[in-house]
């Protein structure tokens, strides 16, 4: 993907100089520094694979009044935010591939102004996902240790207040993104808040699975319900560690190489990693296209629902 590309502006450094830029790059000239050539056709493809699988999600949730909840209206958040990425990505393939054919001509002015729109989805996506992925992470700790207490703690009305509050601030940093680009300050704030998110992520699941086991321990002998309401928990909390690992996966190469163009954009290792870039957009993508699955394997319910979604017996 050459001139229409999602996050274009974060290609390459824009802190180092033409000469010192072309001379890493021939420092790094060889073979394995070449990058790798990926057809825009796997693009739509993975795009529209991505595009119908969160909406078949979203559907299920809002058809199924069994999962009016709190924690699904949080996972069909994040379905959305996958679908963000899915939609830039369709849009942009498409509008490359039409124009590489010569079936459209576009003025250059307009390319930037799709270009900036491009990127504000990508950058809406990755503070909305890293959010709600957050969002989830506390919703099951206080499942497991308030659960008598759940209800009155996570109402219906906070639920929304929280997801409003989450797209207004993933749409409003985005802007910022985009307007200042090129001051590494904004960089930092967005490498530091994907870091943050994922240390608290990482401590809550470390509590949650440390004491979580003692507690169905504790109470398997006196309540069978909370028990069994526990356990139902755990096995959510388990079900989102998944999408924590698939996330900093599928997403941890785009913030290296964040990291290096504010640490190291001249140097010969670090060219040669950003020539990988369409790489970690595939990486991005498949993220989008592995969450609806892992959804789906880990909720009888919703596979249930799914089925009769697919089915169209509304």
């Amino acid at each position: 993907m050459s001139t229409l590309a999602p996050l274009r502006l974060l290609r390459e450094p824009w802190n180092a100089s033409e000469g010192n830029q072309s001379n890493a790059t021939a420092g790094a000239g060889s073979a394995w520094c070449q990058g790798l050539n990926i057809p825009n056709e796997l693009f739509l493809m993975l795009g529209l694979v991505s595009l119908v699988e969160n909406l078949l999600v979203v559907a299920a949730i809002l058809k199924n009044r069994n999962l009016h909840s709190p924690t699904y209206y949080f996972i069909c958040c994040l379905a959305v935010s996958d679908m963000l990425v899915s939609v830039s990505n369709l849009v942009e393939t498409l509008f490359m591939l039409l124009m590489e054919h010569g079936l459209l001509v576009i003025h250059a002015s307009i390319v930037r102004h799709m270009d900036n729109v491009i990127d504000m989805l990508i950058c809406s996506s990755i503070v909305s996902s890293l959010s709600f992925l957050g969002v989830i992470a506390v919703d099951r700790y206080i499942t497991i240790f308030y659960a008598l207490r759940y209800h009155s703690i996570m109402t219906l009305q906070r639920a929304v207040v929280t997801m409003a509050s989450v797209w207004i601030a993933s749409t409003v940093s985005s802007t910022i993104f985009i307007t200042y680009y090129r001051n590494n300050a904004i960089l930092l704030c967005l490498i530091g808040f994907f870091l943050f998110m994922l240390v608290l992520m990482l401590v809550l699941y470390i509590h949650m699975f440390a004491l979580a086991r003692h507690h169905l321990c504790s109470i398997s002998s006196q309540q069978k319900q909370p028990t069994i309401y526990r356990s139902s928990s755990l096995k959510g909390a388990i079900t989102l560690t998944i999408l924590l690992g698939v996330f900093f996966i599928c997403w941890g190469p785009f913030f290296f190489h964040l990291i290096l163009i504010v640490t190291c954009p001249t140097n010969p290792f670090c060219t040669c990693f950003f020539s990988y870039f369409n790489l970690f957009l595939i990486l991005i993508i498949c993220n989008s296209v592995v969450d609806p699955l892992i959804y789906v394997f880990r909720s009888q319910e919703l596979r249930r629902t799914l089925r009769e979604v697919v089915l169209c017996s509304w």
